[in-house]
């Protein structure tokens, strides 16, 4: 079995237009999947708006320059992950097709593993 990371993107701007009953079925359906896929979700986390994000990046002199939001500029940010573990990248996909992403989509990354 392998372990991939189903990164969560969305647009935070239709959570912030939300209303309550949305985000109720959203919930229900994080629960549901979670649920469903109990043998195959190791974990998973939502993550705080882009704007609490910091970036810290390398700089020309050898130092670091750090910078309030996330590392790139999208419309969908990074909102959440699950970590789950597949047979294989078919299946990995078939599983992150059942994610809530009310708002954006999912990107299915394999994990890589060193030696």
């Amino acid at each position: 079995m392998s372990q991939y990371l189903i990164l969560i993107y969305e647009d935070e701007a239709g959570w912030a237009t939300a209303d309550q009953a949305t985000y109720d079925q959203v919930m229900k359906g994080h629960l549901t999947f979670s649920e469903n896929n109990a043998s195959s979700v190791l974990g998973g986390n939502a993550l705080q708006p882009n704007g609490t994000a910091t970036s810290i990046r390398k700089d020309a002199d050898g130092g670091f320059a750090i910078t309030d939001g996330p590392f790139a500029e999208t419309k969908e940010g990074l909102g959440g992950y699950y970590l789950v573990e597949a047979a294989d990248l078919d299946e990995a996909i078939a599983i992150a097709k059942q994610v809530p992403a009310s708002f954006g989509g999912v990107e299915v990354r394999p994990i890589r593993v060193f030696d």
